[in-house]
């Protein structure tokens, strides 16, 4: 009997952008989220330089703000578990 492994996928963020009032997650695949910024209160209440100072942890499966001490998960952004 022959058996196959199922790869799951792991959505990963490569890049972020902002305006006035979402946030746009932009992921490896090509598909992006938008959401609304005030669901954010650290990234809310930051000056538009504070949200472009972002890194990529884990190679995208979370996003980090070191200034204003913010960590978001990708996975989360889309109601998928954290592993």
């Amino acid at each position: 009997m022959a058996t196959s492994a199922v790869k799951t996928l792991r959505p990963m963020a490569k890049n972020v952008s902002f305006t006035d009032e979402s946030m746009t997650v932009h992921l490896a695949d090509d598909a992006s989220i938008t959401l609304p910024i005030a669901w954010f209160p650290q990234l809310a209440a930051a000056t538009a330089d504070q949200r472009q100072q972002w890194e990529l942890l884990g190679g995208g499966v979370g996003l980090h703000w070191e200034e204003i001490d913010e960590d978001i998960s990708v996975p989360g952004l889309l109601g998928l578990p954290c592993q």
